[in-house]
C-alpha cells in the first residue's frame, strides 16, 4: 500500500489527518538499521509530524524533537508541508524486554520534553514544547497540542515491526477540535476511538488512510479532501555537504588534507559522501577565491 496522508472534517467544526506510513518509515529504519524499539520511537514520531505539517502551506515546515533521558536519547524528525520527511534517532542500536506484548517505547524515550518547530517563513520559526506524559509519543504529542497551542486533540500512532525487525505496519491520526465544535459529534467520535483497534493493527489488516477516518467518523458525515503521497526524503547533497566543509575553515580543510581523504555522514538519512585529498584541495582553492 503507497504511503498517503488525507483529511477530512465533519459538521459541527472537527477536523481529522489519518497517514499510512508504512514504506517510509522501512526506509529510515533501513537507513538507520534500528532494531524494533528504536523502529517504533522513529516511526511514530516521523507520522507525527507529518501529520501536523499537513496543516503548513506549501514549502512550510515542522521539526519535532523528543528529548528523554532513556537509552534511545533524541528522536527527530523534519517533515514538510508536500509530504515529504526524514528523521533519525540518537542511538538506534537498543534493546528493551516487551512490555506485555508491546515494545516499550515509554521506557526507550524516558522522562523529558517534546519541541515542536514550525517554520513558516518568518525570520525567527516558532517553537513550542511540553514535558513528556508517557514516552510513547501519540500522548505526548496530544498534550503539547494542548498545552502549548490549545487545540484539543486525539492523536493516535501505531508502528508494527515484523520478526525479521523490518517494518509491517505503520501509520496515525489526529483529530482536532475547532471553536465551537457540536457537542454530539464530539460524543460520537468519544464512542469510536474506544471501539477502534490500535492504528497499527488496523493498517495491517490493510484499511487506507480514509478507511481509518472513516473508523474514527462513523456514524457522521464526513466530507473529504485530496490525498496526498508520502515518502522519506533528505534534501542533503554532495553539494551542500561541500559548502559545510568550506564553511569549517582553512585549518579544518588542511588537517583533512594532511589525512589522505573525508568522509561525512547525514545525521539524517545516514547518506555517506566521501571527499579524496584532490577533491578537498579544490574545496581549500574555492574557499581562498572567495
Amino acid at each position: 500500500m503507497t504511503d498517503t496522508l488525507i483529511r477530512a472534517t465533519v459538521t459541527g467544526g472537527i477536523q481529522a489527518f489519518a497517514a499510512i506510513t508504512t514504506e517510509l518509515v522501512e526506509e529510515a529504519r533501513r537507513r538507520h538499521d534500528c532494531y524494533p524499539v528504536a523502529s517504533a520511537a522513529l516511526g511514530r514520531t516521523m507520522t507525527a509530524a507529518l501529520l501536523l505539517a499537513a496543516n503548513l502551506k506549501t514549502e512550510e515546515s515542522i521539526t519535532i524533537r523528543i528529548v528523554g533521558d532513556g537509552p534511545l536519547g533524541e528522536t527527530i524528525a523534519d517533515a514538510y508541508a508536500t509530504g515529504s520527511v526524514r528523521g533519525y534517532v540518537r542511538t538506534p542500536h537498543i534493546d528493551l524486554p516487551l512490555r506485555g506484548m508491546k515494545l516499550d517505547v515509554g521506557k526507550a524515550v524516558g522522562q523529558g520534553t517534546i519541541y515542536v518547530t514550525r517554520f513558516t517563513g518568518l525570520k525567527q520559526p516558532f517553537t513550542g514544547s511540553a514535558p513528556l506524559v508517557s514516552g510513547e509519543i501519540a500522548e505526548d504529542v496530544t498534550n503539547y497540542l494542548m498545552v502549548s497551542e490549545q487545540i484539543p486533540s486525539s492523536v493516535g500512532l501505531g508502528v508494527l515491526v515484523n520478526p525479521d525487525s523490518s517494518v509491517k505496519a505503520a501509520g496515525g491520526f489526529i483529530i482536532q477540535v475547532l471553536p465551537n465544535a457540536d457537542d454530539e459529534a464530539l460524543a460520537q467520535i468519544e464512542k469510536n476511538l474506544k471501539n477502534i483497534p490500535p492504528v497499527s493493527q488496523m493498517v495491517q489488516e490493510g484499511k487506507s488512510a480514509a478507511g481509518i477516518i472513516e473508523a474514527l467518523f462513523a456514524g457522521l458525515p464526513i466530507t473529504f479532501y485530496n490525498s496526498m503521497p508520502l515518502n522519506f526524503n533528505c534534501p542533503c547533497s554532495r553539494e551542500r555537504v561541500s559548502g559545510m566543509l568550506i564553511s569549517l575553515g582553512a585549518d579544518e580543510l588542511t588537517d583533512m588534507i594532511n589525512e589522505g581523504k573525508a568522509e561525512v555522514c547525514c545525521h539524517f538519512c545516514a547518506e555517506k559522501y566521501q571527499f579524496s585529498k584532490d577533491e578537498l584541495g579544490c574545496l581549500l582553492d574555492i574557499m581562498d577565491k572567495k
